[in-house]
C-alpha cells in the first residue's frame, strides 16, 4: 500500500494555535489593490488599463489592451486577491482568468512599492500555431 505524503511549505506550518485562529481569520483584504491603475508607459501596446474592484474580499478584475482608436476592454472576471504570507491579511497581488474564443490569459500583479507589476501569460487556443507568449507592465495608480 502506498504511503500518503503531504506537503507543507514553512509558513503552511504554524503552531495548531496560530493555525486555528488564522482559519477563523482567514480573509485578505484587497483595499491596497482596488482602484484603476494605467500603464506607467504609454506607449506600451500591452496592456493600458486595469481596474480592480473589490467587495469583502472579493475582487473583480478588467483589464483593458492597447487598441486604437480606443483601448480594448477584456470584461470584467472574478479574480483572486493573495496576501504576502500565510498569517498576513493585507492583499498584495491578485490573479485573474481571461477565457477568449482564441486564447486563455492569465494575468497576475504583484505591489512594489506603490507600482503595480502586471504579467499576462498568453496561450492560444485556436490551432493557429501562434507562439505562446509572456509580457510584464508597470501600472501606476490613477488619481482623481
Amino acid at each position: 500500500m502506498a504511503e500518503e505524503h503531504e506537503f507543507n511549505a514553512p509558513a503552511d506550518m504554524a503552531g495548531e494555535a496560530e493555525a486555528e485562529l488564522a482559519e477563523a481569520e482567514a480573509v485578505v483584504g484587497p483595499a491596497a489593490l482596488v482602484g484603476t491603475w494605467t500603464a506607467c508607459d504609454a506607449a506600451t501596446r500591452s496592456l493600458v488599463r486595469v481596474v480592480i474592484g473589490g467587495s469583502g474580499s472579493a475582487i473583480t478584475v478588467q483589464v483593458f489592451g492597447a487598441c486604437t482608436p480606443t483601448p480594448c476592454d477584456w470584461g470584467q472576471v472574478k479574480g483572486l486577491a493573495y496576501a504576502a504570507n500565510v498569517s498576513a491579511s493585507i492583499a498584495v497581488a491578485f490573479s485573474a482568468i481571461y477565457k477568449f474564443s482564441f486564447k486563455e490569459a492569465i494575468v497576475a500583479g504583484v505591489l512594489d512599492n506603490g507600482t503595480l507589476i502586471v504579467e499576462t501569460f498568453n496561450h492560444f487556443t485556436d490551432g493557429s500555431g501562434r507562439s505562446d507568449y509572456y509580457t510584464r507592465g508597470y501600472f501606476c495608480r490613477r488619481r482623481g
